[in-house]
C-alpha cells in the first residue's frame, strides 16, 4: 500500500504530511477555533522494516514461557523385550491382560511417548530491541497515523473523519461516563470504525476459546491522552477502543500486527507532548519531500554522495603458524629470538651429553686363560 502511494500520490501525501496547522476540536464534534502546530515527528520518512522489525522484537515481551513437563511419556514402566522376538527393540509396557500391556513406550513415535526436542520454560523467547529502532519505529508508526490513505488501508471505517490527524479539546479527558464517551464517538465520526469492530467479533479458531480468550475481534480506534481523568474507564468499555498514554507510547498499540496506520484520536496536551517526548531521543531524520526519485537522480546530491565499493575484499589463506615460522614471526615478534635461544640451549644440552658420556667410559683389561701344564 505504501509503496503505492508512493507511486501514485506522492505530492498529496507530503502535502498532508507536513500541513503546518492541526484544527482542534470540540466535544461537540466543531471546530473551537484554535490550531496547534504540526509536531516534526509527522514529517518523518515511513519506514515499513524498522516498524515490522521492531514490532517482533517487542511482542516477545509478551509471550509467556511454557512447556512440556520432564516426566512426560515416562510415567510408565517399559523395558525392551530384546532380540529374538521378530519385535522392534523399542521399550514395551510390562504386564498382561489389558491393551496396554506389550505397548511401544516412551518413544517420540508411540502413543503416548515423549516428544521429540521437548520445548522447555528457560528457553529464550524474549528479543532485545534497540532503542535507536524502537524510536525510529514510534515515530514511523505515528507519521503513517496522520495520512487517511493508510489509515483506511488499514481496514478503519473513517470516512465521517473531519480531519487527519484528529486532535480533540482536552474536556474529553475528564469525560466519566460512557454514554458520554459513545456520543462523542459519534460527533467526532469515529462510531462506524467501533461499530465495524463490534460487527468483526467472532469466536477463536483453535485451542484457545476453551482457555479464557473464546472471541477475537478487529482493532478500532486508539485514544491517546496525557492526564486520565477519567477517560480511560469512560472509554474501555467501547468495543475495538484502545486507550493509552502519551508518555508511555507503545508500538503494539500503535502498529497492531507490525502494520502501519492506527486510527488515533489525540487529546490536546497529548498531541503538543510528541515534540517535547521526541526532542531529545534521537537525531531523526526529517523528510522534506516525498520525491525519492528526484532527489536520487538529482546530480548536486550524487556529487556529495560517496561512490559505491565494487572492490572485494581479499581472501587470505589460514596457515598453521606453528607450522610455519614466518607466520608466527608476523604474529610474535619475538618468536625468532625464542627459536635461537631453545636452538642454543638444545645445542649446549647436547655437549653436556656428550661430555659426561666420556667421564663414564672405562678402558677394561682383558684377561687371557694360563696354559695349564701338562
Amino acid at each position: 500500500v505504501i509503496l503505492l502511494l508512493n507511486r501514485h500520490m506522492g505530492e498529496k501525501t507530503a502535502t498532508a504530511a507536513i500541513r503546518p496547522l492541526v484544527s482542534v476540536y470540540g466535544l461537540d464534534g466543531e471546530r473551537t477555533g484554535k490550531q496547534i502546530p504540526l509536531p516534526d515527528v509527522f514529517q518523518q520518512p515511513i519506514r515499513v522494516d524498522l516498524v515490522r522489525q521492531a514490532h517482533n522484537r517487542l511482542h516477545t515481551r509478551v509471550r509467556i514461557p511454557h512447556g512440556v513437563s520432564t516426566k512426560a511419556g515416562h510415567q510408565t514402566s517399559a523395558e525392551s523385550w530384546g532380540t529374538g522376538r521378530a519385535v522392534a527393540r523399542i521399550p514395551r509396557v510390562r504386564g498382561g491382560g489389558t491393551h496396554r500391556s506389550g505397548q511401544a513406550a516412551f518413544g517420540n513415535m508411540c502413543r503416548g511417548g515423549h516428544m521429540f526436542a521437548p520445548k522447555r520454560v528457560y528457553r529464550k523467547i524474549r528479543q532485545n530491541c534497540p532503542h535507536k529502532v524502537r524510536e525510529f519505529a514510534l515515530a514511523s508508526a505515528i507519521a503513517a497515523s496522520a495520512l487517511p490513505a493508510i489509515v483506511e488501508a488499514k481496514g478503519h471505517a473513517i470516512e465521517k473523519v473531519p480531519e487527519f490527524p484528529l486532535v480533540v479539546s482536552n474536556e474529553m479527558e475528564s469525560i466519566k461516563k460512557t454514554k458520554e464517551a459513545v456520543a462523542l464517538m459519534a460527533k467526532i465520526g469515529a462510531k462506524d470504525d467501533c461499530d465495524k469492530a463490534w460487527a468483526s467479533t467472532t469466536m477463536r479458531a483453535g485451542k484457545g476459546k476453551r482457555r479464557n480468550r473464546r472471541w477475537v475481534q478487529k482493532k478500532g480506534p486508539l485514544i491517546v491522552f496525557k492526564n486520565d481523568n477519567g477517560v480511560a474507564k469512560s472509554f474501555r468499555s467501547i468495543p475495538g477502543v484502545s486507550l493509552m498514554r502519551c508518555n508511555y507510547p507503545n508500538l503494539l498499540r500503535l502498529a497492531p500486527g507490525g502494520t502501519m496506520g492506527r486510527f488515533i484520536i489525540w487529546t490536546e496536551d497529548a498531541f503538543e507532548y510528541l515534540n517535547e517526548h521526541f526532542k531529545n531521543k534521537t537525531n531523526l531524520p526529517i523528510m522534506k519531500t516525498s520525491d525519492l526519485r528526484g532527489i536520487i537522480k538529482n546530480l548536486a546530491q550524487k556529487e556529495c554522495v560517496r561512490p559505491p565499493i565494487y572492490a572485494k575484499t581479499p581472501k587470505y589463506k589460514k596457515v598453521n603458524p606453528f607450522k610455519h615460522e614466518e607466520v608466527m614471526a608476523k604474529l610474535n615478534p619475538g618468536y625468532a629470538e625464542w627459536k635461537k635461544a631453545l636452538i642454543k640451549k638444545k645445542a649446549d644440552r647436547e655437549k653436556q651429553r656428550v661430555v659426561v658420556k666420556k667421564k663414564v667410559v672405562k678402558k677394561t683389561k682383558v684377561r687371557t686363560k694360563k696354559p695349564v701344564e701338562a
